[in-house]
């Protein structure tokens, strides 16, 4: 039984199709399925793109009609996969521009390596980025995030990326842990996995690398500068870590009481 994809699918402007298509032999080849979110934007600012998709029946499409906080919209996408598939069936749950990225550039042979080689009783598993993943993503990403996951090692014992990019999980135990996720926005991500750390693996991977100059067509030294120097940038990403910090906490504490 091959695995399956589950993917939040947010791409008004229509950047991510052609790449979707580029990648679709190789993603029939080594998944059964793909489980598709099609939020509202998506749906009317590319409505020949979702007709291909909906004449494809390799992929399950989930459309949300309202634009739903990031958190309710992964918890809605991921408890539909989980509903309608095997439980035993190896769930991927991961981003379209850090999948289109593996697949598209010389990481593309260990990307499906390390994909066909996963077997239930590795998970569940978190890919995590390698150092020489995170040397190539801008310096406020990694110090932000590794805060996290420093505070996790602090509090659980644990070095766990909690922002995960990608994690791979049964479908029967992903419906047993998003009735007990209730965060709203991003953190959800990192609420998942408290729920399982106690038995999460993890490999760090080089195909994790930073993936956005290649999505957009960017200069590599200049989007980086240009991201490390944005306050705006930096605000984004405490957004999601000052949550995610928090929530640790209070399910360390919950655990001592």
């Amino acid at each position: 039984m091959k695995p399956v994809l589950a993917i939040p699918f947010v791409d008004p402007d229509g950047l991510m199709f052609s790449h979707l298509q580029a990648i679709l032999p190789d993603l029939k080849l080594h998944f059964d399925r793909v489980y598709l979110t099609l939020p509202k934007m998506t749906r009317e600012g590319q409505p020949e793109n979702i007709r291909l998709l909906e004449r494809d029946d390799f992929f399950a499409l989930f459309p949300i009609d309202s634009e739903e906080p990031v958190g309710d919209h992964f918890a809605y996408l991921y408890r539909q996969t989980a509903s309608a598939t095997h439980p035993d069936q190896i769930v991927h749950l991961c981003f379209i521009d850090r999948l289109v990225f593996a697949l598209r550039t010389g990481y593309r042979e260990q990307f499906l390596a390390d994909i066909d080689a996963l077997r239930q009783e590795h998970l569940p598993l978190i890919f995590q980025r390698s150092e020489s993943a995170w040397a190539t993503h801008p310096k406020n990403y990694f110090e932000l995030e590794s805060f996290v996951t420093d505070i996790g090692q602090t509090l659980f014992g644990k070095r766990l990326d909690y922002g995960w990019c990608h994690f791979v999980i049964q479908a029967g135990q992903l419906r047993e842990i998003i009735p007990l996720t209730h965060r709203h926005d991003l953190s959800i991500v990192a609420e998942m996995i408290l729920h399982v750390q106690a038995d999460v693996k993890t490999r760090e991977v080089d195909w994790l690398a930073w993936e956005d100059p290649f999505i957009r067509g960017k200069d590599t030294d200049e989007l980086k500068r240009e991201r490390e120097n944005s306050l705006a940038e930096t605000q984004k990403r405490l957004s999601y870590v000052l949550p995610m910090v928090e929530l640790l906490v209070k399910f360390s504490k919950n655990e001592k009481e």
